[in-house]
Order: C-alpha cells, then structure tokens, then sequence
C-alpha cells in the first residue's frame, strides 16, 4: 500500500509540474522556443542515431505544438531549423531509401501550421487561446440568456436552437429584474444565421443586457435602436420583443421592434390571443415610435414570445406558423408548460433558421408548484377541462392547426 501511495503522490507531483510547466510557457514565449527547439534537436539526433526506433516523421510533433503555443515569428524559426535537421537526417540514410517525401511532407506540415498562425495573429492572440476566447464569449451569451429565479406562483422558461446545430445563434435572450417584482426580458433576432450572425448577436447581447432593467420600461425599445443605428450597418438589422411583467399583479406591457407579436393564453376561456404592438426595424429609424401592449396574465395564463424561426418557413406564412405554434402549445397547458420551451423549439423551429421561444406562465395554484417539482408530475394527470386552441386577434378568431 505504500509503495502505490508513493508512486500516485509522485504521479501528482509530476502532472502539476508539468501543468506549471506548460503556463510558464505560455507566458514565456522565448522559454517555449528554446524548448520546442530542443526538442527538435533530440528527435533529430535520436532518428539519425536509432532510425528504427525514432521515425524522422516525429519532427512534426514539434512543429504541431508550436503551432499551439507559439506566435507567427517564432513558429517561423522553429519550422525553419526543423526542415533543415530534417533534411540533414534524410540525407544521411542509405542510398535506395525515400528521402524527398518525407522533406515534403514536413514542409507542407509546416505551411499548414504557418497559415493558421498567421490567421490567429490578426487577432493578437497565439495558440489556442482565441479558440478559448470564442468560447468564454459564448458562455457570456449564454449567460446573459439565463433567466431570473422568480417567486413562487412563476415559471419562465427559455430555449434558443441554431441553424444547423452550431454553437452561436442569431437569437438570443436577456432577462433582468426591476425590483423585486417586476420582470424584463428581451428576445432579439440579428439578421442572417448561425454563426454568420453569431458576432452581432455578441455585441448586442452586451449592450442591450446593460440597458435591461436599468433604463425606463419605456425607453428600452428607443435606447436600443440609438445603439443599432451607431453601428452604421448597411443591410443588416434586429428585431425585438420586449415585455415587462408585474409578478404581483400579474399586468404586462408588450413593445416590438418588427418582431412576430406575443401570443397570450386565457386559462379561463382556454383562447389564444396575439398581443401585437407595431414598431420598426431596430436601427433603420432615427427616432422611432414603438406602440405598447397592455394587459393581465391571470392565474393559469401563460405569454409566449418567439422569433420568426418558430413561425415562418418559405413555404408556410406567419400567420399560419403561428397558429401550428399556439395548436402545438395547447397540448401542454395541462402540464403546466413545464419544459415547454425546449420542446416547441424542437418540434415547431424550422430546422434551416435560428428558433428562439420564451415561456411565461403564472401557475393557477400554489399546490400547483410542489406538484410540478415531482419528477413526472402532472405529465400523467388529465386536462381538467377540454380546451380547444383557438388564435384570437383583433379583427377574427383562426382555429390553430
């Protein structure tokens, strides 16, 4: 037992020398160069030396780790004195053994270690660290998405889903608390998709996070078009829908910024109703006018805000996306809308756009929210009433598909 507990506390000892190892290198970049390059010199002499032990193609190792932990200048050294041992260590086998494909091959290893530093430079970073960047920017859009903890009597759930599966998306989601009973949030969609739209939906995300719960309800809408129209893009935009909630009385405010309006549910006549507001384009206005949208969630009523995504395909309207959306969220009333989110994105988002949806729902009774807390509760349990989902709007009432 205690030589197994020596050799696992000298295991130890070695991984944190060699983690402390690699961080010195990273911040020592002359450091990590006469490392790399005595590396070189090593495989080299050990594949002049013990060719059937060490391969010369070893000399791409370096090279590759270079490529991680090295920028443009350096990584050109390294790759210049690793062709040159190379081609020393070729020269030197017998007469009848390959010896240009090997150089030619170390040579394009190296172009193709070279032009990704070279990408990487344009950003000021080396190595890996602008992969990292671009993720700890995605864990920021991320975050700022999460939505508050509400009180008891509350569920607000939301989900996002990208064109093709990639990991940034032209949706996205803010939420803030304005006191201690009052709930912003804010689903925007930035023009074009995936990841072609990722870095508009970054900045915006920081920008109009900041705004969220800090400026007056009112002036969200008009403060972010400033913002957008600061930006001076050519063709390219965001829509927005914002609500603010009352967590105490339940009352709403709904502004849109061309964005598909918020559908509402009547727990009590078990309808569907849009809840539009008209505004423009965010950042195509100077001084834009964004018309608001009163009214009450009451015990059971739920809100629902989504993005065009969810609705509109090439062949099908919005209107009647809309509908199929409101059909589709009918089956869940019963459930309470609990994981509602996540599966009308997956059921309902068109699979070629970015799907964006946020579920609002006041729960009919306190009970309501310990029985939802039980795995599986309420999923087994019948409607109590039968409802049939109907799409109410201002001039006629559509029966959803």
């Amino acid at each position: 037992m205690s030589g197994r507990g020596g050799f696992a506390r000298l295991r130890r000892a070695g991984l944190r020398a060699a983690r402390t190892l690699v961080r010195r290198a990273r911040k020592s970049h002359p450091l990590t160069l006469l490392m790399l390059l005595g590396v070189t010199v090593a495989i080299s002499a050990l594949s002049l030396f013990l060719p059937s032990l060490i391969p010369t193609a070893a000399l791409t190792i370096p090279l590759l780790l270079g490529g991680l932990l090295l920028r443009f200048k350096p990584l050109v050294v390294l790759t210049f004195v690793a062709l040159v041992l190379g081609s020393f260590v070729m020269s030197e086998r017998a007469a009848g053994l390959p010896k240009v494909g090997l150089v030619v091959t170390l040579g394009v290893v190296g172009w193709i270690v070279l032009t990704g530093a070279k990408v990487r430079s344009r950003l000021g970073v080396q190595g890996s660290r602008g992969e990292s960047m671009l993720i700890e920017l995605r864990g920021m859009l991320t975050a700022q998405g999460v939505l508050p903890r509400l009180p008891s009597g509350w569920l607000a759930d939301a989900s996002i889903r990208s064109a093709g599966g990639q990991s940034f998306s032209g949706d996205f989601v803010v939420a803030a608390m304005r006191g201690e009973d009052q709930l912003e949030i804010a689903l925007v969609d930035v023009s074009g998709k995936g990841i072609d739209a990722g870095t508009r939906a970054l900045l915006l995300s920081g920008a109009f996070g900041g705004l969220l719960g800090v400026v007056p309800v009112e002036e969200f809408l008009p403060a972010a078009n400033h913002y957008a129209r600061r930006q001076e893009w050519d063709d390219d935009f965001a829509t927005v829908v914002h609500v603010a909630i009352d967590l105490g009385t339940g009352e709403f405010e709904v502004r849109t910024a061309g964005h598909p309006p918020a559908i509402q549910f009547d727990s009590w006549s078990g309808r569907w109703t849009t809840r539009d507001a008209d505004g423009p384009l965010l950042g195509l206005v100077e001084t834009p006018e964004f018309a608001v949208n009163k009214g009450q969630l009451k015990l059971g009523d739920a809100l629902l805000l989504y993005s065009d995504g969810m609705v509109e395909t090439p062949r099908r309207d919005i209107g009647l996306g809309t509908d199929r959306l409101a059909g589709h969220a009918e089956r869940l009333v019963a459930h309470g809308f609990e994981g509602a989110a996540e599966e009308l994105v997956v059921e309902i988002g068109g699979p070629g756009d970015d799907s964006a949806i946020v579920v609002i729902h006041r729960r009919t009774h306190p009970s309501e929210v310990a029985a939802d807390s039980c795995p599986g509760a309420g999923r087994n349990q019948p409607a109590t009433r039968r409802r049939t989902a109907t799409l109410r709007t201002g001039r006629s009432e559509t029966p959803a598909l």
